[in-house]
């Protein structure tokens, strides 16, 4: 008889911790509608701990009441960034709960909430990297990541960002979960002018873009290709692996995402910039060779060979491939200043014999020989340099470099006219 009063008494101890925190999840619910907001976030504060207990209607309530009453202190600009984060979780809390029980009463709202705080932090975001806050630009990106995982542009950007703000772990954590989600980011971007701003506007399909289109807010719309970003994932992932003296880390994982995405080219390119980081040459201009195959009219390829070959102080193939991407790209600046630069390094060597020569009949000789060679190389550039200076004037280096070739060369009326324009 004893042990029922005791059960009873139990009972009735529950029955009143549950009428307490009714109650006060409805005093926060009235302490924010009259705008005493931080006292609605005591209130929830000194509730929070029975929660776990309560019954699936008064879960989703308290943590519908959180998620309204941390957002307004947010929009107050109270802690901003920490509240928003709090009434994120809040909603969230509330959705998974409402999705258990099969009832959703607030799910709707705290939804299109958890929208409006995700485009939130991305505007801060953006706004913290124009002022390279790049730290705190890639926590609210990835924070936008967590809010909507299906949206994985998000956990892209903020793993780029860690990689702006040198932290580099953060960046490989989030270039793993890239990764194991095998992200590519390709697609279609599309774009229309608004006639209220003047400025591009991005949407999020096709669908949308036209209809503001139709209904005239927007102007001029262009649909863009968006190239996969594999590449550069998988780039960043193997140097950040090399820094960390794990190279044979990088290898392997480059290895394994070409596995299973045999037709990206990126991936290849990828593979052949690590192995030039590691200088292994040889296997680079195997890959690239690749890639040429695939590509031949790459002229960004193809002058990258003619670097590395250059580097690797193999001149006859470096000029080849320099003057190939000259044929594709006709106005690939690059490329002419390099075959310049390339011709250029061979006045050293004259130079230097020049210098050791004495009066001699014979070294006289041999200096006016050395001359004609030295003259023969500044006279093969000057079509190079010429070239590289009208596809850019403001390019003082190979204004200067040009310049000079014509002084040692006494081209006078030359020298002249380009100082004139300089």
């Amino acid at each position: 008889m004893k042990s029922k009063y005791v059960v009873l008494a139990s009972a009735l101890l529950i029955s009143v911790a549950t009428f307490a925190q009714k109650d006060q999840i409805k005093a926060a619910e009235k302490a924010l509608k009259k705008g005493e907001v931080q006292e609605a976030a005591t209130i929830l504060k000194d509730v929070e701990y029975l929660i776990t207990n309560a019954v699936d209607t008064e879960k989703a309530q308290y943590f519908f009441v959180k998620g309204n009453t941390f957002l307004e202190l947010a929009n107050k600009k109270i802690d901003t960034d920490k509240n928003l984060s709090i009434a994120a979780a809040a909603y969230n809390d509330l959705i998974e709960v409402e999705n258990e029980s099969g009832k959703a009463k607030f799910s709707a709202q705290a939804a299109s909430s958890i929208t409006d705080i995700k485009f939130r932090l991305i505007n801060a975001a953006i706004a913290d990297s124009k002022v390279d806050k790049h730290s705190e630009s890639a926590k609210k990106l990835y924070d936008a990541y967590l809010l909507d995982k299906k949206d994985t542009i998000n956990l892209y950007y903020a793993a780029s960002t860690y990689v702006n703000a040198k932290e580099y772990d953060k960046a490989l954590d989030l270039y793993q979960t890239l990764k194991k989600l095998n992200y590519s980011g390709k697609g279609k971007g599309f774009y229309a002018i608004s006639k209220l701003t003047n400025a591009e506007d991005f949407f999020n399909n096709e669908k949308e873009r036209d209809l503001a289109v139709k209904l005239g807010t927007h102007e001029k719309p262009r649909t863009e290709v968006i190239a996969s970003k594999r590449g550069e994932i998988y780039k960043n992932m193997a140097l950040i692996l090399v820094e960390n003296g794990k190279t044979a880390e990088a290898k392997k994982a480059i290895s394994e995402a070409r596995l299973a995405n045999p037709d990206d080219t990126s991936l290849v390119l990828t593979e052949a910039n690590l192995y030039l980081e590691t200088k292994d040459f040889e296997t680079y201009k195997k890959l690239i060779g690749e890639v040429l195959a695939k590509n031949p009219n790459d002229a960004d390829l193809t002058f990258n060979l003619g670097v590395i070959s250059g580097n690797a102080g193999n001149k006859v193939d470096a000029e080849k491939y320099y003057l190939k991407a000259i044929e594709i790209k006709p106005d690939y600046i690059n490329a002419y200043i390099n075959l310049a630069a390339l011709k250029l390094e061979g006045e050293k060597v004259i130079i230097d014999e020049m210098n050791k020569l004495g009066t001699s009949t014979k070294d006289m000789k041999r200096y006016d020989e050395l001359k004609i060679k030295r003259d023969n190389i500044f006279k093969s550039v000057i079509p190079s340099l010429k070239k590289a200076y009208e596809l850019d004037p403001a390019n003082k280096d190979v204004a200067k470099t040009l310049l000079n070739v014509y002084s040692a060369l006494e081209m006078t009326a030359e020298s002249k006219a380009l100082k004139a324009k300089m």
